[in-house]
């Protein structure tokens, strides 16, 4: 039910506010506006307003649309005409058309400075043990390290404040092929070494979680503690409790709970027969030897370990909070930032460089959506301010049903002086719709895959 109010929620928003755009620009214009309607279909809720215009909520709330008086759509009385739309100025026309996925990207912006003025819990960007043979441990990286700053080449030195902002840097130094430079150091802020991440040698199709396992840095730091335990888990057989601190297991050091997670997963032979590990674990003032016997399971066909119990304790975190300006200033700079890293994808995608897997539907928004919001407020913030943005840059797209497609008949208006004809407007609205529909079926395709897989 969660999953459901949350997304119904964030589609009324974020249609309401890109129709909205449109709305005021028109009416700033001097446009009549005839309906204002979130969804399609059949109204559920209709009200007239004092200027005429019809507000309608019907009852397929996958879109919306401003309806505005137009001669081409039907006889306009006389003293109408001038408050036609397609009596506008080429330049009345291109605002009007333009403010819905501006007024996507002004939200954007308002919910990330929102989210920088009520301040954030971020993980420190202290990493875990790089995994076995990942990009991260060829370059000597190792668990505990903190990532003060990041520097692409020819780039000058970004400073990192969280985890999450170093894998923001990665996928995009990942998504361009660029190679990038970690200033490592410690608490202090004083950097002890640089280490360069060769992240052009990946071949990268996919922005997801596989990405990071080639990177070799998959989570924050986490100290190797033993979490909550599941009854009749091999963790509470073996005689573990919540508390225990891991020192090593089969005689190796435990260097965080990345590893430790790590080493339990592969406890299992390939033909799904377990290996016996020894823990040493630091018990109060007490180091106990301790034999664990994970149990077997298999996910998405490969056999992995599982001992019942949580695996590392939290990892260290703090706030991010921003004044005013600096706060609306770090709106600006991701809006850009997740705009231009969507606009890097579609091309991508187009040239073949990335798989169409990357593109998602409305079941997967709608876990997403679901998800966010089960983990509070701010996540469910940061979740619209990310949709909001795909909306707006998806928006102004040159497909001919889209809003980025009338921009583009008004930019042939302006080169050449004169409209797109009738026959040819008619031809690309077909193709631009049979495109759409395509895309439309591929992003379901891979999210009822992701349902089922």
């Amino acid at each position: 039910m969660l999953t459901l109010l949350a997304f119904i929620a964030a589609l009324a928003l974020l249609i309401a506010v890109h129709e909205y755009g449109h709305y005021r620009v028109a009416l700033a214009c001097g446009v009549k506006v005839l309906r204002f309607s979130i969804g399609f279909g059949k109204p559920i809720w209709c009200r007239q307003s004092a200027n005429g215009t019809e507000f309608v909520v019907a009852v397929l709330p996958l879109g919306g649309y401003v309806r505005m008086l137009d001669e081409r759509e039907g006889p306009v009385p006389l003293e109408d005409r001038p408050r036609a739309f397609n009596n506008q100025s080429l330049r009345k026309r291109t605002a009007i058309v333009a403010a819905g996925p501006a007024a996507n990207l002004l939200l954007a912006i308002f919910l990330y400075a929102l989210v920088a003025w009520t301040g954030v819990q971020a993980p420190k960007p202290i990493i875990s043990e790089p995994a076995a043979g990942s990009l991260a441990q060829r370059a000597g990286l190792q668990g505990g390290d903190w990532i003060l700053g990041t520097q692409a080449a020819g780039a000058s030195l970004h400073p990192l404040e969280s985890f999450d902002e170093l894998r923001w840097r990665l996928t995009r130094s990942a998504l361009d092929g660029q190679d990038l430079i970690l200033h490592v150091g410690d608490a202090s802020g004083r950097v002890t070494r640089q280490v360069t991440l060769e992240l052009s040698a990946l071949p990268v199709r996919d922005a997801d979680a596989r990405l990071f396992e080639r990177i070799g840095l998959l989570a924050p730091w986490s100290a190797p503690e033993v979490g909550r335990l599941l009854a009749g888990g091999a963790a509470q057989t073996a005689g573990l409790q919540a508390g225990d601190r891991v020192l090593s297991v089969n005689g190796s050091p435990v260097a965080d709970g990345q590893q430790l997670r790590a080493w339990i997963r592969a406890s299992v032979t390939a033909d799904g027969q377990s290996l016996p590990q020894r823990w040493m674990v630091e018990r109060g003032a007490q180091v106990l030897a301790v034999d664990v016997q994970p149990k077997p399971e298999q996910v998405d066909g490969v056999w992995v370990g599982r001992v019942g119990a949580y695996i590392g304790a939290a990892p260290a975190m703090l706030t991010l909070t921003y004044g005013p300006l600096e706060g609306m200033w770090h709106g600006v700079v991701r809006t850009w930032e997740v705009a231009a890293l969507t606009v890097r994808m579609l091309y991508r995608m187009l040239t073949g460089e990335a798989s169409l897997q990357n593109l998602s539907g409305p079941i997967t928004i709608a876990d997403y959506a679901g998800q966010s919001a089960s983990m509070g407020l701010t996540s469910y913030l940061l979740f619209l301010a990310l949709i909001s943005v795909s909306l707006g840059v998806l928006n102004l797209l040159p497909l001919p049903v889209l809003d980025g497609g009338h921009l583009m008949y008004y930019l042939w208006e302006a080169v050449t002086g004169r409209p797109v004809s009738d026959l040819w407007m008619d031809r690309l609205q077909r193709a631009g719709m049979v495109l759409l529909l395509g895309l439309m079926s591929i992003a379901i395709f891979n999210d009822v895959a992701r349902l089922l897989g």
